[in-house]
């Protein structure tokens, strides 16, 4: 056999080469190291298994958030708990398009993290898309010293998804379950996080309808608290256009604020927190002036 491999042609020898190559390549690699300390709130790239850190993140201070005086108080609290190595919940800010769920999201780490010199909470955020790589983050951070908010904006689930099963999973099933230093907050215009349709037509069609949809409605009990947003009136609107104008000092006397901003609504059809910061940022360029960071 020795005599045989010596003998071997220069064009097999480099073919066998070429093989070897192919085969190193196809070998798993080892995911790279995620700098945790490089900030504190990352992006989670479910391609490559890192944590991209954020170096401004887009948010506004809590205070600025208005009308959801009480489910801000229990959000803000809950986050206290979980810095201070306290039981608290899963999350679930459910409710009406642009009332400020994600910003409060947001504005809660930050203002918690201000108020907390031990440990600072790292606020990573997963996209709906990139839920089925929900395992792999957990391995990633369960035995880190940080505490972690896993965060998903606007989540939400059709028609033969079954990338719900490892959100499940990562709430609080499985044999290990959920670890102790990650905590998961999501936003959703759903809450149960499925459309009433979907719903309907499975208990209608199902020979046992309870049981038909209770696996996926099930998903939304894994979240000990549900915080609802509701449609905003006219007084809490132009409260949120003040609370915005005073913080960035715009200069125009408070009746013309008012004026412009109900024509604002009106044009738009609604009125809710997202609609107040739209105008802000026109009123804002109109007034030739720039918002502050």
């Amino acid at each position: 056999m020795a005599n045989d491999a010596q003998t071997l042609s220069p064009e097999l020898s480099a073919k066998l080469d070429l093989l070897i190559q192919a085969v190193e390549k196809l070998a798993p690699k080892s995911a790279p190291k995620s700098d945790l300390d490089a900030s504190d709130c990352f992006v989670f790239d479910a391609a490559k298994n890192i944590l991209s850190p954020v170096a401004k993140v887009n948010r506004v201070d809590v205070s600025l958030i208005k009308s959801v005086d009480r489910v801000r108080d229990i959000l803000l609290d809950n986050t206290q708990r979980f810095a201070n190595s306290l039981p608290a919940n899963n999350v679930l800010l459910w409710g009406a398009r642009g009332m400020g769920k994600s910003s409060l999201v947001k504005a809660a780490h930050a203002a918690v993290n201000a108020q907390t010199k031990d440990t600072q909470i790292k606020l990573i955020e997963i996209h709906r898309e990139d839920i089925d790589a929900l395992p792999a983050l957990l391995v990633q951070i369960r035995d880190s010293e940080h505490r972690f908010i896993l965060f998903c904006d606007d989540l939400s689930f059709d028609h033969d998804d079954t990338s719900y099963k490892s959100l499940k999973a990562a709430l609080d099933g499985g044999v290990e379950g959920r670890p102790e230093n990650v905590i998961f907050y999501a936003t959703s215009n759903r809450r149960h996080l499925l459309p009433r349709d979907m719903i309907e037509n499975e208990r209608s069609t199902a020979i046992n309808p309870s049981e038909a949809v209770e696996e996926k409605v099930s998903l939304s009990d894994r979240f000990g608290l549900w915080l609802g947003f509701h449609k905003c009136s006219q007084d809490e609107y132009l409260d949120m256009v003040k609370g915005y104008a005073a913080y960035h000092e715009l200069k125009i006397e408070a009746d013309e604020l008012r004026r412009a901003a109900l024509e604002w609504s009106t044009t738009r059809g609604s009125r809710s927190g997202r609609v107040a910061w739209q105008f802000i940022n026109n009123l804002a360029g109109e007034l030739g002036q720039k918002l502050k960071d």
